[in-house]
């Protein structure tokens, strides 16, 4: 069953509104999304709703992630094309 966003926002806060402003402040070209395995069901989603609401192109990024610091290691000519990283998470950075 596919879930639309406002399904899934009930279930996860993941600040699309945010990053949607975010980028619309950048203005980046192409930007690389990064989700947990418990997100990953929802990436293609979540990028409708973002390429609804920006001029960016999106890069779902289908390897692992497993925090923070896991980000991905990209060949050289990719890398050089990427404006933007956006990495998703389960839980916050920081606790309140």
């Amino acid at each position: 069953m596919k879930r639309t966003i406002q399904e899934i926002e009930k279930i996860y806060d993941l600040k699309l509104e945010k990053i949607i402003s975010e980028i619309r402040k950048q203005k980046p070209k192409l930007v690389l999304l990064q989700f947990p395995d418990g997100l990953k069901l929802y990436a293609t989603c979540i990028v409708d709703y973002l390429e609804e609401n920006t001029d960016a192109e999106f890069i779902i990024w289908i390897g692992s992630c497993f925090g923070a610091c896991d980000t991905p290691i990209l060949n050289k000519n990719l890398e050089k094309k990427i404006d933007l990283v956006v990495q998703f998470g389960h839980n916050e950075m920081m606790p309140h």
